[in-house]
């Protein structure tokens, strides 16, 4: 079977290249969508050739795939915040969420969540890769609640399977009435009542 273009070994200039490709798609399908940026436009705003392009992703579901997975890389947000196993770090995580929304100040954003809603019904295999990063933001979560648990800094009755979706679902519908709203306060409202519910179990 043939190497995808995405998936070979990259050189350093390669790799740096590549990312620029990525970059440049992630903010276009923010400000116009998936259907409204196509592979021209991200050629422009990288500053690359066609064959630069068509070398690192042979069609745009390859150049959608790689963007999918760099917004599933971004589940704990600034790196400085590490492991999301204290109350600490879970305040932490959502003041950052609350952040960056209100940074996009009601512009758009390329997240799971809106990739979600636009290519989660029409496109089987895009909906399955986001489901995968969705389950993998759940299990940082849920890795976190767990230490915390074996920790017995949450109680051993608390169900983490279940407050770690709390958590994501406060996350994404949050994000998204903030954004549809142009204000901060639902997404701080849903984190707020999320982290609530964990420190029921302190």
């Amino acid at each position: 079977m043939a190497t995808a273009p995405e998936e070979r070994r990259l050189t350093r200039k390669g790799q740096l290249v590549r990312d620029r490709i990525v970059d440049a798609a992630t903010e276009l399908i923010a400000r116009n969508g998936v259907a409204g940026t196509n592979t021209d436009q991200v050629r422009q705003l990288a500053g690359v050739s066609g064959s630069q392009l068509y070398h690192y992703f042979d069609s745009k579901q390859a150049l959608i795939r790689a963007v999918i997975t760099r917004q599933a890389d971004a589940v704990s947000g600034p790196p400085e915040i590490g492991a999301l196993d204290s109350l600490d770090a879970l305040q932490a995580w959502a003041d950052a969420a609350v952040a960056r929304q209100r940074e996009q100040d009601g512009l758009g954003t390329c997240d799971l969540g809106t990739l979600a809603g636009e290519l989660g019904v029409r496109d089987e295999e895009s909906r399955a890769e986001i489901s995968q990063g969705f389950l993998r933001w759940k299990q940082v979560l849920y890795d976190g609640l767990h230490a915390m648990q074996q920790r017995g800094d949450l109680r051993p009755s608390a169900d983490i399977d279940e407050l770690a979706y709390a958590l994501l679902a406060a996350l994404q519908g949050g994000a998204l009435l903030s954004q549809t709203l142009r204000d901060t306060k639902p997404l701080e409202a849903s984190l707020n009542a999320a982290l609530a519910h964990v420190r029921s179990f302190v």
